[in-house]
């Protein structure tokens, strides 16, 4: 069956790449969607061990709608049975974009009462309880082209359970993994993340180089379908447990300014079984030094958006600048929605990336100094 993997804007590399090493088939990518053809078991496996995806749904199937009656004959047509029980319930949500279809509320209407009609014909009923599993249904519908899908994840899978509280401009677990990978992490490169707020940036560092799948400790709405029984389950956790790294020489210091944030972040790093390559200070990220050791910074400092202000934002990053120019060959990688950020950083990065963090248009700007082998 195919599959199809969502995740922000910019991401779709790495979601990919994840794709092939769990030994699927990418199909076809686009923007924030990656597509794929996976089983059963690979629902669970996935599920489990995405890095940064946002869900996992199956695809039903894809048609051209410019039309209501499209979008109804389109969806009357998918095998719906095959998944949904008679009693089974199955809401219906959805998006829109460059289509003549743009509607939200009329086209929920339209898919629902398909798939109602599709099931009262095979199943030979006219009510339909509801009561049963939940299977959410969702449209995506991209100049004219109606994508069905079913939702497999329930909980996006950013979210992984070990965060319980995030401080108050909190980076997507999902987007802050990606951040983490494209450093580049080494066991014997220090990752440190100066303001590191409830400390997601190095524990998802942590998280990648122990080899702990994220979603190991967190269940999934598929966990009730009966195509994905008890047992797939089962053989897709055993295996994301065999492959922890018991020992992993990797380390990451995290500090911040604010020690509520500090206590915050060691609380998350304990709940995702990473404290003992985390380490975390109170300090002020401008007091920051090298020690001998060799190191690189990933960090996502006030934006001026949500904490602080945009003023104190760039002032903070010009004192950056200077700073780090003087931690010697250890690379800096910053996110922020600043576009005036190099000319206040006083240096032009070597490698600029466009990202989204959740809705606001950031770049990730890279700093690279070759260590030695």
């Amino acid at each position: 069956m195919e599959l199809v993997a969502t995740c922000l804007f910019g991401l779709e590399k790495l979601v990919g790449e994840q794709i092939d090493a769990l030994g699927y088939k990418r199909l076809s990518t686009i923007d924030g969607r990656v597509c794929f053809e996976g089983d059963a078991l690979a629902v669970a496996r996935c599920n489990i061990n995405f890095r940064y995806a946002e869900r996992l749904f199956i695809k039903l199937g894809e048609f051209k709608a410019t039309t209501f009656t499209e979008l109804f004959d389109g969806v009357y047509a998918l095998p719906w049975e095959s998944f949904i029980g008679a009693r089974d319930a199955f809401p219906v949500s959805g998006h829109s974009v460059k289509s003549r279809l743009f509607s939200i509320p009329d086209c929920q209407k339209i898919v629902k009462k398909a798939i109602v009609k599709r099931l009262g014909d095979k199943y030979g009923i006219k009510w339909f309880e509801e009561t049963g599993v939940c299977y959410s249904v969702e449209f995506f519908i991209l100049n004219d082209l109606a994508w069905l899908m079913i939702d497999t994840s329930g909980v996006a899978l950013h979210k992984r359970g070990y965060r319980l509280k995030a401080g108050g401009a909190p980076l997507r677990e999902t987007l802050a993994a990606a951040l983490a990978a494209m450093s580049r992490p080494r066991d014997n490169v220090l990752f440190c993340d100066p303001f590191c707020g409830s400390g997601t940036i190095p524990i998802e560092a942590a998280m990648l180089m122990k080899n702990i799948a994220p979603g190991l400790k967190r269940d999934f709405v598929s966990k009730g379908f009966p195509l994905v029984d008890k047992r797939l389950w089962d053989m897709a956790r055993d295996e994301a447990k065999s492959l922890i790294k018991a020992d992993c020489d990797f380390r990451a210091s995290a500090s911040d300014i604010d020690p509520d944030c500090v206590e915050l972040a060691r609380q998350n790093a304990l709940r995702a079984g990473v404290s003992e390559v985390v380490s975390l200070s109170c300090r002020d990220a401008l007091t920051l030094r090298t020690e001998g050791k060799r190191g690189s910074i990933i960090t996502n400092p006030p934006y001026g958006e949500r904490l602080g202000t945009i003023n104190e934002a760039e002032e903070l990053y010009k004192k950056m600048g200077r700073h780090f120019a003087t931690l010697d060959s250890w690379q800096i990688y910053v996110i922020t929605s600043c576009e005036d950020f190099q000319r206040l950083y006083g240096r032009r990065a070597d490698k600029v990336r466009k990202l989204y963090n959740g809705m606001i248009k950031c770049n990730f700007y890279q700093y690279f100094k070759k260590f030695d082998k």
